[in-house]
């Protein structure tokens, strides 16, 4: 009975068969895979390790798609060709080319293959659990974690593979061990995630409940983290937070996004984590975040783009100035003075270079001062495009970077999941449930908007409260957000302040920016899952990635991309929408 385990192959085969050693794709033909799934103590220690497996699909390694989208979507600026990111950092946007000679071909197929595999491996352990006379031990309760574990992985799995694939295959239960799933679109892929999820819940709840020994706590090697969300309740919580999260973000235009179902985002949100969620990561062991090591680099990998953090402006004319000139015109150099105690403070850059140097929080396990660095001018990068410069990097994550925990570079905790972002999902389902929402969304918005510093250390934005209108408008935002109005590449744009845009779009913006500010960097592609659902993209930006070409060859269908406007083909062509349209401020 437990020798049927072998049989996942349908996903992890057709990557064997198609470039294996690129992607580390464990072949379970392997003789050794023989041995280690002999008995269900073998394969819950398979399935306890596959946590780890379906991290380094999204974040061991810089050769997936999570740079590409940090570029696209304005949350990075670089101009190395490593990992495709100066190729897709162009505006008018290139397409996401699916073709067998595309340089990007092992980045865009990383996550597909191996949350493929993570999936297969799930699914084929829990049809073995649900067999006559499988039994763990005496006890129930460990049998049911063992089921809320794998439910988790298969969650997790094909909901990310949903936020970012326009089709994937679907394995469930009922299906052969062999048979890879028929190609479904995204949504479809998403609604078998949520199940999943549910599952997860339910079983976690039953083994809570249950009699017997060694049901939950979830061991740490399963998950590593000091964050207390491994015992039953816990679980819940994370599961029911990346619900929240696979369920806003499913949504490719701002159409989908409004048809989401706010409801139970709020639910899920509301009781999700009631902390930053973090993993404990290890440069020999993992989890690891590789992604995060580059942008703690700064200079080529990394530079945060005016878009976005210009909206913080509210000091000085630099970012008005810089919206009004045409995209070419635009100068590399940008600098902002702000009220925002997450960046540096100061009227000039010598005073905000002063006020917070990012060597200041090298040692371990020590937090910065501030979110963003001024860096020091020696510095500063000119390669590239002018319209992508700036004097700021991010840098939350520099102590970890440089020390770890204090015992070494990388090796230590990070977070992965803000407890502010399942706030700001829940505002945006207020928001979105009309005025009787406003008040709370507001609130919600205030717990970092205004929280201040605490131990010399900016915790929020330190900035006044915003208070909901009873349409929806803002009073008291200070000028922070500053919101560019028709700011196309051809220049002439101007920028209005959150308190003074007409309807609910000021407490909207407000929900935006403090989102934006709060999980930059901290889970894969945060910024582009936003974005597109927002409508705040580069007109012409690629929505989502095809499936993979082989994937596509194996399954004898014809290859396609995904097309940007930069490729002349027209913005959201066919049945769906491929590429954004013009974006929420004019660009």
């Amino acid at each position: 009975m437990i020798r049927n385990l072998i049989r996942y192959g349908a996903l992890a085969g057709v990557m064997v068969g198609l470039g294996a050693c690129d992607l580390d794709v464990r072949n379970p033909n392997d003789p050794s895979t023989l041995e280690v799934l002999a008995s269900p103590l073998d394969a819950e220690s398979l399935l306890g390790s596959y946590y780890r497996r379906w991290h380094a699909g999204l974040y061991t390694g810089t050769g997936n798609i999570n740079g590409i989208a940090g570029v696209m979507s304005l949350e990075n600026y670089s101009s190395l060709a490593n990992n495709g990111l100066n190729a897709r950092a162009g505006i008018p946007r290139p397409a996401n080319d699916n073709n067998v000679s595309n340089v990007t071909s092992g980045e865009q197929q990383r996550v597909y293959y191996i949350l493929g595999e993570v999936t297969r491996v799930a699914t084929n352990i829990l049809n073995a659990t649900n067999e006559t006379g499988f039994s763990i031990g005496a006890s129930e309760a460990r049998k049911l974690r063992m089921q809320a574990f794998g439910e988790f992985l298969r969650g997790v799995s094909l909901g990310y593979v949903a936020l970012f694939y326009d089709s994937a295959g679907v394995v469930s239960a009922e299906m052969a061990g062999d048979d890879p799933g028929a190609l479904v679109g995204y949504t479809e892929v998403m609604d078998s995630a949520l199940a999943a999820l549910d599952r997860a819940i339910v079983h976690t709840n039953a083994s809570v409940a249950a009699t017997g020994t060694d049901g939950f706590p979830i061991p740490q090697d399963w998950i590593p983290t000091t964050s207390t969300l491994l015992d039953g309740p816990g679980f819940v919580q994370l599961i029911r937070s990346y619900k929240a999260r696979l369920r806003a973000n499913i949504a490719r235009t701002p159409a989908e996004r409004a048809a989401v179902n706010w409801t139970e985002v709020i639910a899920d949100a509301t009781n999700g984590i009631t902390e930053d969620h973090n993993n404990i990561t290890s440069t020999t062991q993992g989890p690891f975040y590789s992604w995060m090591q580059n942008w703690q680099s700064r200079g080529l990998w990394h530079q945060m783009s005016p878009f976005f953090i210009g909206m913080a402006d509210n000091q000085s004319s630099n970012y008005e100035d810089w919206i009004a000139l045409s995209l070419g015109d635009r100068p590399g150099g940008f600098f902002l003075v702000s009220s925002d105690l997450r960046f540096p403070q100061g009227a000039t850059r010598a005073a905000q270079q002063a006020d917070f140097l990012y060597t200041s929080c090298d040692a371990g396990s020590t937090t910065c001062e501030r979110y963003f660095v001024n860096r020091p001018a020696n510095e500063d990068q000119t390669a590239g495009l002018s319209w992508g410069q700036s004097n700021y990097d991010w840098i939350r994550a520099r102590s970890w970077a440089v020390n770890g925990d204090g015992s070494g570079a990388r090796n230590g905790p990070i977070t992965f999941m803000t407890k502010a972002e399942m706030d700001l999902l829940a505002a945006e389902g207020h928001i979105r449930s009309g005025a009787a929402g406003y008040a709370s969304a507001a609130a919600l918005i205030n717990n970092t908007r205004t929280a201040g510093m605490v131990g010399g250390v900016a915790t929020g934005g330190g900035l006044p409260a915003v208070t909901a209108t009873a349409n929806g408008g803002v009073t008291g935002a200070g000028c922070i957000p500053e919101i560019p109005v028709n700011a196309s590449n051809n220049g002439g744009g101007t920028v209005s302040c959150a308190g003074d845009l007409p309807g609910d779009r000021g407490i909207f913006e407000a929900m935006k920016y403090e989102k934006r500010m709060e999980t930059a960097y901290t889970h894969f592609a945060a910024w582009y899952l936003d974005h597109r659902g927002w409508g705040d993209m580069p007109e012409g930006t690629p929505l989502q990635w095809a499936t993979p070409y082989q994937d596509l060859q194996a399954r004898q269908r014809p290859i396609y991309s995904i097309s940007g406007a930069g490729s002349g083909a027209p913005v959201c062509p066919g049945a769906g929408c491929n590429a954004a349209g013009p974006s929420t401020y004019g660009w």
